[in-house]
């Protein structure tokens, strides 16, 4: 099929369109100013800015097969709106379904001379890279690993010497008669080797190569500190901070495949030494920072985030009676206003790690409490469940409300990295009943409620305003410390349940509530206090997904400070 290339394809400035050469492959053919487009899977074509739609995920793609953003279903219409990888609106109103702005192409695998780039990985050894339902790296020795370098198997070889079988690291098999002659690409070594203390995002360009920590702090491969980011805007500066040594894209910095994990290929981890005082626990990444740029109330994620060493306060509180219980029955506590507030909205996640302020040095002598693998038993040392150790989030920190208090709800966040001494804090959250992406009914039924929030965590790309609340199936993010916790699926890795319930009912309100709440019943029937900080979602907070809100710093009720 043949489509005019038009000029405001030159004309996107905020696009750079490559495209390959060869005759055979190339989607644009300079014939009469017309181009030849065949994707690999069913897309939609916006010819007035040369783009290919992907519904299934949502990307938007150039022509060469590079992603450069996603787009934002409107709920209830055919509209989308088009954002760069940033999250600048690239087209502010698309109707999808409008034949003069969007033409529908038919995915052919076989023929196809529009595919995904292939993706920018990075290791210290060669390695023949296999896409199949993920991206595999295999190497010399036999040895498999994710394109973020994390071992999961190794191949067994057959009697074909270009066949062989992949088996998990267990030893269950994974795929078989996998034939390698049909996985040319090799990813070349660059022979470098990252010694890290905990997992850390990887910036490098022609300035130098930067292991980027949650905690602001930028060191060299071999762990030498180089200086210090500003994760609002990018820049690191010098140990000095007097002059800037370069600007680090941080829409591409905090991806998932830009970090460097603990137990990576490429990676030697040097666990910091526990004192006998008092243990400390290397950070690690969370999921609660990255927020993809989708109607969906997407759970942040990507941010290094740091474990905890401390020993819980006690026991007793570790476990609430019921997601009302409290010390408090009957009223709501008397909130006091205490600092300065703004706007913003509210995400959410729940991957299992133990928070950064769980760390006593981030917790200003009094650190969040952590528990152990299955979230339920209070303790301290061990390191993060996300770390190959053993410390978890403790289930009793659920969001909750209180008997008596119908408007008004109590939980734990996660705030900015540029917060970073905001651990302890607590700030009220007004609902404004409006959504940041769009409003529906859903946001307008929790207009005027108020969200009570003790800060337990830190995102480096959690933005100012933003409150990630920690819910029970609310997205795992980039890490899934919650795969031990015998519960379901849970949904979208930026969403969670609530981000599949919108898709599968078409974003409309009252089908997607009820959705939600089957799903909280479902995923989490064999653990009643995970369902019921899942439910919170969908009672209190009414399946709102990214409300707005008013925000204003306040003193901690103790009914916050008690599971805290």
């Amino acid at each position: 099929m043949k489509y005019p290339l038009l000029k405001s394809l030159l004309s996107l400035g905020t696009i750079v369109l490559a495209c390959s050469c060869s005759d055979d492959k190339s989607p644009i053919n300079n014939n009469g100013g017309e181009v030849t487009i065949i994707p690999c899977e069913d897309a939609l074509y916006v010819p007035n800015y040369g783009l290919l739609i992907y519904t299934k995920d949502n990307k938007v793609m150039d022509l060469a097969g590079n992603q450069v953003g996603k787009i934002i279903p409107v709920g209830g219409t055919n509209y989308v709106i088009v954002k760069d990888m940033a999250g600048n609106t690239l087209i502010n109103q698309l109707n999808i379904a409008d034949a003069s702005q969007v033409t529908p192409l038919a995915g052919d695998p076989v023929n196809c001379n529009v595919a995904p780039a292939t993706p920018q990985i990075s290791t210290c050894e060669d390695a023949r890279l296999m896409t199949a339902d993920k991206n595999y790296l295999i190497y010399a020795d036999g040895s498999v690993a994710d394109e973020y370098g994390i071992p999961v198997g190794n191949v067994i070889p057959t009697t074909n010497p270009t066949v062989v079988n992949m088996v998990d690291l267990s030893g269950s098999p994974i795929m078989n008669n996998i034939d390698l002659s049909q996985f040319p690409v090799i990813i070349k070594g660059d022979g470098i080797r990252y010694k890290i203390t905990e997992a850390a995002y990887h910036w490098k360009d022609a300035t130098g190569d930067y292991v980027v920590y949650n905690d602001g702090s930028v060191k060299n491969p071999t762990g030498k500190l180089v200086g210090f980011i500003d994760f609002a805007t990018g820049y690191i500066f010098n140990v000095e901070r007097t002059a800037a040594l370069t600007m680090a894209n941080t829409a591409v910095l905090l991806q998932p495949t830009s970090v460097l994990h603990t137990n990576a290929k490429c990676v030697d981890y040097d666990a910091p030494v526990v004192s006998s005082s008092s243990a400390y626990v290397p950070p690690v990444l969370s999921s609660s920072s990255y927020v993809p740029p989708t109607p969906k109330s997407s759970s942040s994620s990507s941010t290094p985030k740091s474990s905890s060493s401390s020993v819980p306060k006690s026991s007793s509180s570790s476990v609430p009676k019921s997601s009302s219980s409290s010390v408090v029955t009957g009223k709501c506590p008397t909130i006091k206003t205490k600092g300065n507030g703004g706007s913003g909205w509210a995400t959410r996640y729940w991957d299992c790690c133990a928070p950064h302020c769980s760390w006593p040095e981030h917790g200003h002598g009094n650190p969040s409490k952590t528990c152990d693998a299955r979230g339920k038993n209070p303790m301290g040392g061990g390191g993060s469940i996300c770390s190959g150790g053993q410390q978890a989030t403790c289930l009793s920190q659920i969001p909750f409300t209180i008997d008596g208090c119908t408007e008004m709800g109590f939980a734990f966040a996660a705030v900015p990295a540029s917060n970073g001494g905001d651990c302890g804090k607590c700030f009220q959250l007004t609902f404004t009943g409006k959504g940041k992406y769009s409003t529906d009914d859903n946001h307008r039924y929790i207009k005027g409620k108020k969200l009570i929030i003790m800060t337990t965590n830190i995102g480096g790309d959690v933005q100012q305003g933003q409150f990630d609340i920690m819910i029970p199936g609310g997205g795992v993010g980039m890490f899934n410390g919650c795969s031990q916790m015998g519960w379901g699926p849970q949904g979208e890795q930026y969403g969670g349940l609530l981000s599949d319930c919108e898709k599968e009912k078409n974003y409309k309100p009252a089908a997607t509530l009820t959705c939600l709440k089957e799903k909280c019943n479902s995923v989490f029937s064999n653990d009643s206090q995970a369902k019921q900080g899942c439910l919170f979602l969908a009672e209190f907070m009414h399946g709102a997904g990214n409300p707005l809100h008013d925000y204003v710093e306040v003193e901690c009720p103790d009914v916050l400070k008690n599971k805290y």
